[in-house]
């Protein structure tokens, strides 16, 4: 877990230096939150779409580099998850970056199965699209911009409750 000063190493990853060490370095020294979380966001490979966002812990992010199978960390459930576990839409990672900080990652993935990356079945988990300008934001009506599901998430998850 990292400290306040974010010098402490996480996990199996290295000890974090000065700040020229983190944003100009080669050493891949991740810093995570209290929680000892970071945020990651996959992206397709092949279009650049967003695809879904998610935290990691120290073990998920090293699992996801060791395997190039993304894992993920869930705060709800409080434990580790390989995406695609259940439904067969595994992540298949063909790039991972950091940002300037080291405190977020960005996954560039391929998945696998139906090629849903949401639990709901779609592509994506951004399929709603939040209208912008002035007026009234208590009663906001999201446009679906995402398609039909490619599964029917009720018999994937089949006994399972969902968010």
């Amino acid at each position: 877990m990292s400290t306040a000063a974010g010098t402490a190493a996480s996990g199996p990853f290295a000890e974090r230096g000065s700040a020229h060490d983190i944003e100009e370095g080669a050493t891949f020294a991740p810093k995570f939150d209290d929680a000892g979380v970071l945020a990651a966001v996959a992206t397709d490979a092949d279009t650049g779409d967003v695809l879904m966002f998610a935290w990691m812990d120290a073990e998920a992010l090293a699992r996801t580099i060791e395997t190039g199978e993304a894992h993920f960390y869930s705060r709800s459930r409080g434990r580790q998850w390989k995406k695609g576990e259940e439904s067969g839409n595994i992540l298949e990672v063909v790039e991972m970056r950091t940002d300037c900080d080291q405190d977020s990652i960005w996954l560039k993935v391929r998945v696998a199965g139906a090629g849903a990356a949401c639990h709901t079945g779609r592509k994506s988990c951004f399929y709603r699209a939040v209208p912008i300008g002035p007026g009234n934001t208590a009663g906001l009506e999201m446009q679906s911009v995402g398609g039909a599901p490619l599964f029917d998430p009720a018999k994937v998850y089949t006994g399972k409750p969902q968010p």
